[in-house]
């Protein structure tokens, strides 16, 4: 099955970049959304998991109209990691 990722960050955190340097380290696609940037993005970060908490890593799959649906999230980055790496598409 493959998943798409997104990646909530804000530029101060510095589990934020030690993650995105990490999977471009490791060429694993995802989408960034940058909170620090885009302050509606925390709003979408408290609809998925209640808490405005970076990095977040959120897994969709793809359904057969184009529809996404959620199947699992990460707050944490380091404490996730090796779970993280074993659900993306390298």
């Amino acid at each position: 099955m493959v998943l798409e990722l997104e990646l909530y960050t804000r530029s101060i955190c510095s589990d934020c970049q030690d993650a995105k340097n990490y999977l471009a380290a490791e060429g694993i696609q995802y989408k960034h959304k940058d909170v620090g940037k885009n302050l509606s993005l925390e709003e979408d970060l408290k609809k998925i998991s209640g808490a405005r908490i970076v990095p977040f890593f959120a897994f969709y799959k793809k359904g057969l109209f184009g529809k996404r649906k959620l199947m699992k999230y990460f707050i944490g980055f380091e404490n996730n990691k090796d779970e993280i790496l074993s659900l993306v598409d390298k």
